[in-house]
């Protein structure tokens, strides 16, 4: 018998997570493992109540339920500790668990698969983000520009939810948005770079499917630098949704360096795994099998 602690985020998906949550629950209840239900009235208390279980060897492995945002949550209090993380998708975007196989769209699934797959575990890589603002580890991406703005702009807003949100803040912002110039450092080697955006990729999607660096793998021990230099809005409106089939690689525009270590220097907002993370200048260091996951692939 296993203790799986667990964090679940009501608000996940737009508010239909308070749902999808109970079903999990309900799930791993079910089972014959003891669940410790860590979920707190803000996100900060839940990542205290997980921090505190992981520290006093309380919990055999952490579960999140919710989307990208909640798996931000697990890394950042199980990397480099060995406890397995695994995530149960009830969000919006859900990256994170498409890369490791989990099922999306169905917390009742995704909770059996948990269960299913708990002795499943494997080593993956995770960037840890050092920044004047705070340090921070991610799964998915650190990002810098166009996409994090966005991002910024969206979170202010109270309506409408879910991922409409986003792409009504790309209409907003895209009128008004200029190339950003950065000052890069790529595994030591300084470029300056006049770019719509940076994202320094573990993984090969965020914002729900986007796969901006489609040969990304969470375990070869490189990141992959996603750059979109330079090109009119107009360029910006066609090549965009070229990025859900990975097509957009082809365009002279964009480029993508494999790397461990990046320095990114620029006056824009950070994000990671959907979460606003403060502000550039941030330096993302790739850390191989700083996470164990459970995962089906």
């Amino acid at each position: 018998m296993a203790r799986i602690g667990v964090v679940a985020n009501p608000s996940s998906g737009g508010g239909r997570g308070a749902a999808g949550s109970a079903v999990a629950l309900g799930v791993l209840r079910a089972s014959a493992h003891e669940i410790i239900d860590l979920s707190g009235q803000s996100f900060a208390l839940a990542r205290a109540n997980a921090e505190r279980a992981v520290a006093d060897g309380s919990i055999d492995c952490l579960v999140v339920i919710g989307g990208d945002g909640m798996m931000h949550l697990g890394v950042n209090v199980t990397a480099e500790t060995g406890l397995p993380l695994g995530i149960i998708a009830a969000g919006t975007g859900n990256d994170s668990a498409r890369t490791l196989g989990m099922p999306v769209g169905d917390p009742a699934a995704g909770a059996s698969a948990i269960l299913e797959s708990l002795d499943s575990t494997r080593m993956v890589d995770a960037i840890r983000a050092e920044a004047a603002t705070g340090d921070f580890w991610t799964f998915g991406s650190v990002s810098a520009g166009f996409d994090s703005i966005v991002n910024a702009r969206a979170n202010g807003w109270r309506w409408p939810r879910g991922a409409s949100k986003y792409q009504l803040a790309m209409v907003r912002e895209l009128p008004v948005f200029k190339p950003i110039q950065f000052r890069a450092t790529i595994d030591g080697k300084v470029r300056e770079i006049e770019a719509m955006l940076c994202s320094v990729a573990n993984g090969p999607a965020y914002g729900g499917g986007m796969l901006i660096a489609p040969e990304a793998s969470v375990d070869d021990g490189f990141a992959d630098l996603f750059i979109v230099h330079k090109i009119s809005r107009l360029e910006l409106i066609k090549v965009f949704p070229k990025v859900y089939t990975g097509e957009h690689v082809s365009h002279p525009a964009v480029e993508i360096v494999r790397a461990k270590v990046v320095s990114l220097e620029a006056d824009v907002p950070t994000s990671a795994d959907g979460e606003l993370t403060g502000r550039a200048p941030v330096t993302a260091t790739l850390v191989p099998g700083a996470l164990t996951v459970i995962s089906r692939v």
